[in-house]
């Protein structure tokens, strides 16, 4: 166990000393942080990288993006075929309330609303659809 104070790794939140004993595992990975931090920003200086990733000019995606491989595609395309043939085999009112609610990000109040139906029966509506598009899917498998 090795004796840390928290003010060092935390400034803002500690404004006195606080010292406290952690396992050495806990030293070493905050160490390991900082080391990894400080070798950051001396590889940010000695490259002139002063700029956002913000731009505008869609550089934060051209880093984010990750190319699938042709498995990965072929598994999206498998798994999106099965969820709208789940969702095809509900009754009409379950799917257009899972589609609202899950796709379109409408609240269960606001289907209830636009329906004229209470919150509660959207609620056991949209449960029952996930149920019965489990049993499908569990049979389609």
């Amino acid at each position: 166990m090795v004796k840390i104070n928290l003010r060092k790794y935390y400034p803002d939140f500690y404004t006195t000393d606080c010292i406290i004993e952690v396992p050495n595992e806990v030293v070493a990975l905050m160490d390991a942080y900082e080391h990894t931090e400080a070798a950051y920003y001396l590889r940010r200086y000695r490259h002139k990288a002063y700029y956002s990733l913000d731009r505008g000019d869609d550089i934060e995606k051209d880093i984010l993006f990750a190319s699938l491989s042709p498995c990965e595609i072929y598994e999206r395309k498998v798994t999106t075929e099965q969820l709208h043939a789940a969702i095809a085999s509900l009754p009409d009112k379950q799917a257009k309330r899972i589609y609202a609610h899950y796709f379109l990000g409408m609240s269960k109040s606001a289907i209830a609303k636009a329906e004229g139906v209470s919150k509660a029966v959207v609620g056991d509506a949209i449960d029952r659809g996930l149920e019965n598009m489990e049993k499908f899917l569990k049979k389609s498998l």
